[in-house]
């Protein structure tokens, strides 16, 4: 087992952080607890400006093409993952996920060319995903041998999306999502409760470093990868459902401490998270973690970061991003709320994560075109922009790094709307509310399927340049009325001028009830108008 005092004192710049927590200094080091975090961070100015980031959600369950959570479902009778497996490839107790690792190649992959399409569609920053559940690393791992340098596409991944990002003068972001392998993949050491393989156990269970002889992950130990056993599936289960149910009640769920048994692995889970702040310096941190994992580990990393952020930079212009916060912790950290919204403006800055279709890729998704559309993507930035918060959009990639038709004209519409309309996005802030509009946005994590459709008479507000932005969720049929900027709403101020970011001037009256605004027709294909309005007593 690693001790904590040996694994801290691995990084010199974190020495010292187990010691008695003094009163922080200005620049003294940043010690791994709430409170000393929250008093020492404020969100950067960066990442407030910067509003909109796309997210590389890549590995090597993209191999299958199947969308989310290959990994695990592959393993679980009766669920569609598993019977697309044993149709496509064979029982998982014979081929296990460990063989796609030597099936991922990337041999399509573009980062130069992706990052540039990224930089058009408006993205200020761009993440790659360091690693999955399946608790393989995409990058060169000091402390985890399974890793994409020495298998499968035998590339450094992130390595090499933080050059092409860096060039692109954006600024770049990891993703780590490893610290719930060791729950996920307990599927993975079960078996079929029922059919002619019953209680078979699948391809984790007993799967040592010598079945590797004569195979690509020769001289690995596949545990390691697997996470051992923990929460073991007994024997007897005889149904399907009754097999279903037990993952769900065991490993099933949203787990955040360290492993019964096994602090070895929450050890190992901060030194590749040490590890990828050493190597490459990022501006921002996801984790796919309520609160923070492994009590005092998750601390431990964020005060490592943080003070190596500050080390090299002179200042703390870190972000670093999990969810489901209290509001203490959100004084510390950035909270995701993932593919979700929140109802109001948010006193502190926060991020919605979402995707235009599922996590990982999924070529039926792909087939059918059934990806959000470009419209709903901006009409999802606009209402995040307008209450304080930043959108991280997933484009998918396939397994062999491309992109398809479909998320290559998704981006072009993106290009196009932000060229266009930027002005009221980036580096602007709140108004004093966030819009008016019939359409209910209920906050929460997991939530954005409960929203309602957004329409012309949505409208959210943003502030810059000393102009007032306002932004129609939909083109409204007629004028556009604002019904927020009428003259009993607003009696000191007065709208001396109002404009489409093209400069093109619109005629617009004022009543007592309303700003209407007589917008130009739609051309073909347009959504989400912006209108830029100027006066004086407005922000």
């Amino acid at each position: 087992m690693i001790s904590r005092r040996n694994l801290l004192r691995s990084s010199a710049a974190f020495a010292g952080a187990v010691a008695a927590r003094p009163v922080l200094a200005d620049h003294g080091t940043i010690y791994a607890d709430w409170e000393t975090l929250g008093s020492a961070y404020a969100v950067p100015d960066w990442f407030r400006d910067a509003k909109f980031g796309i997210w590389s959600h890549w590995g090597v369950q993209c191999v299958p093409e199947r969308g989310d959570w290959y990994g695990r479902q592959m393993y679980i009778q009766g669920n569609h993952v598993y019977d697309h497996h044993v149709a496509s490839y064979g029982h998982p107790a014979d081929f296990g996920f460990i063989e796609f690792i030597d099936r991922w190649r990337a041999e399509n992959w573009d980062p130069v060319g992706l990052t540039e399409k990224f930089r058009r569609a408006g993205a200020r920053y761009v993440m790659a995903m360091a690693n999955h559940h399946d608790n393989l690393d995409n990058f060169d791992s000091t402390h985890h041998r399974w890793n994409t340098v020495n298998l499968g596409p035998r590339k450094d991944i992130v390595g090499i999306w933080e050059k092409a990002v860096r060039e692109a003068g954006l600024k770049f972001g990891v993703s780590n999502h490893s610290s719930h392998a060791w729950h996920w993949w307990q599927t993975a050491y079960a078996y079929d409760p029922e059919g002619p393989r019953k209680g078979e156990r699948y391809d984790a269970f007993g799967l040592t470093e010598a079945d590797g002889a004569g195979t690509f992950w020769e001289g690995y130990d596949p545990q390691q990868l697997y996470t051992g056993p923990s929460m073991v599936a007994p024997d007897g289960i005889d149904t399907v459902e009754a097999m279903q149910q037990w993952h769900w009640d065991h490993d099933g769920q949203w787990l955040e401490m360290v492993p019964p048994g096994n602090e070895a692995f929450a050890a190992k889970w901060l030194l590749r998270q040490m590890d990828l702040v050493e190597k490459y310096d990022p501006d921002i941190v996801y984790l796919d973690n309520y609160r923070l994992p492994f009590g005092q580990y998750g601390l431990d990393a964020v005060a490592h970061y943080y003070n190596r952020r500050r080390d090299r930079h002179g200042e703390l212009d870190a972000v670093l991003t999990a969810k489901r916060l209290g509001t203490y912790q959100r004084e510390a950290i950035v909270e995701d709320v993932e593919r979700g919204f929140i109802e109001d403006i948010s006193p502190v800055p926060w991020q919605t994560s979402t995707c235009i279709g599922q996590w990982h890729y999924d070529r039926p998704l792909y087939e059918r075109h059934g990806y959000k559309s470009a419209g709903s993507v901006i009409q999802r930035l606009v209402d995040v922009v307008s209450k304080n918060g930043n959108l991280l959009l997933s484009i998918p990639q396939r397994g062999d790094g491309s992109i398809d038709p479909d998320e290559e004209a998704i981006l072009d519409e993106l290009a196009a709307w932000i060229a266009t309309n930027g002005e009221a996005i980036y580096g602007t802030r709140p108004w004093r509310i966030y819009g008016e509009g019939p359409a209910r946005t209920p906050s929460g994590h997991m939530g954005e399927g409960e929203a309602d459709a957004f329409t012309g008479r949505d409208i959210r507000f943003t502030t810059g340049g000393g102009a007032l932005y306002a932004i129609f969720l939909e083109w409204p049929e007629g004028e556009g009325r604002i019904e927020a900027l009428g003259a009993q709403a607003m009696p000191d101020a007065r709208i001396e001028r109002v404009t489409m970011p093209d400069g093109r001037l619109l005629d617009f009256q004022r009543t007592d009830d309303a700003l209407a605004v007589a917008l130009p027709r739609p051309e073909r294909g347009a959504f989400v108008p912006a209108i830029r309005i100027e006066g004086a007593g407005l922000v």
